[in-house]
């Protein structure tokens, strides 16, 4: 994957022009105006799944070389980053993969991002070691978890996770979730047109009085393994108006300002769910998050085709005012708008791969 150095952003700090580089603690607000309030921090490269859409076994297979472990940030070094973007405005954290439940010991990490001043600490997961850690996990200080589950049937799960991982499986761990008090859960289904849209309808009623909230992602062009092609995109609107057929809905207001997906709720008081339209309706313009990498590459998209190395800065010795500025020169630079200007040709471009830099 290309990386670009920034090394040279810690002689910024003394130089005259100071427009890539406000003062420690203000906010920081791209080419766009939008200013930097989610990072989602991915801590392992590998899954326990093989999901089709995200790691297909034909790329991730059992001779794939994942990271070797001197490669990954250490916690350590993860809470310094964090806290830099905490002070520059960043209130919500989300832990990521891969499936970030198989780094070992990561609810001492949670622990620790947790002590963090006035910041939301949030986890997704395909669900399936919740029984085992969901309490670690909430007594460390994490709020919320998302599961990921891309169908009710068992046969169709088995075929999209590629694992033979049984559905029983994640339920069990969206229970145990909800037993200790992560919640609200949300559940997040990848919907491929002609793979699992069947199961739209039956994991509306699934969920339906649960207290968790469902959530439709359009299939999306990430990486460059995924096969991603526009003609098997179910549009949003389409997931909406199979729901809305069978349980009526009405749309509501999002939670707050750059909320990516759009909110819905039954009509007879049944719960939310919520869709994410990432393909057909562009959020782009509202978008905070940036991504911290399995091994220190900072990330201003999901559908970035290179990264910006911070490992390099933390491990020779760099400050905390050089490593913010480095951050801010990043920040300040982005002018990203990938679904806005998708086409097939950009399509067609080799991006960073999802297990890198979380979904």
């Amino acid at each position: 994957m290309k990386v670009i150095p920034i090394q040279q952003a810690a002689s910024a700090i003394a130089t005259p022009d100071m427009t890539l580089r406000p003062p420690a603690g203000e906010l920081l607000f791209d080419r766009r105006g939008r200013s930097v309030r989610d990072l989602r921090i991915s801590v392992t490269d590998r899954c326990n799944f093989r999901c089709v859409y995200c790691m297909p076994r034909e790329v991730f297979g059992d001779d794939y070389a994942f990271l070797p472990r001197r490669e990954l940030l250490s916690f350590e070094e993860i809470v310094r980053v964090a806290r830099l973007f905490v002070a520059r405005g960043v209130r919500k954290i989300r832990i990521t993969g891969g499936e970030p439940l198989l780094r070992k010991d990561v609810d001492r990490l949670i622990g620790m991002l947790a002590a963090l001043d006035g910041v939301e600490i949030t986890l997704t997961t395909n669900g399936v070691l919740l029984p085992k850690l969901a309490r670690r996990l909430k007594d460390a200080g994490l709020h919320r978890v998302t599961v990921s589950l891309d169908a009710l049937d068992d046969t169709l799960f088995r075929r999209m996770n590629d694992a033979d991982y049984p559905v029983a499986r994640v339920l069990e761990g969206i229970e145990a979730a909800r037993a200790v008090g992560l919640g609200p859960i949300k559940v997040n289904m990848v919907v491929k047109r002609g793979t699992n849209d069947s199961d739209i309808e039956a994991m509306a009623g699934h969920f339906r009085h649960s207290g968790h909230i469902l959530r439709f992602i359009e299939f999306m062009d990430v990486g460059a393994s995924n096969g991603w092609k526009m003609d098997e995109v179910l549009p949003s609107r389409e997931v909406i108006a199979r729901i809305d057929r069978l349980f009526p809905l009405e749309p509501i207001d999002p939670n707050y300002e750059g909320e990516v997906a759009e909110r819905w709720r039954y009509k007879d008081g049944a719960g939310e769910i919520g869709v994410i339209s990432s393909v057909t309706q562009a959020f782009c313009s509202t978008c905070t998050r940036i991504r911290l990498s399995t091994e220190g590459q900072i990330y201003t998209c999901l559908f970035a085709q290179h990264g910006h190395d911070l490992r390099s800065l933390l491990r020779t010795g760099a400050e905390d005012e050089a490593l913010d500025a480095a951050i801010a020169q990043v920040w300040q630079a982005r002018e990203d708008r990938y679904s806005e200007i998708r086409t097939a040709d950009t399509a067609a471009l080799r991006k960073i791969e999802m297990s890198y830099i979380g979904g």
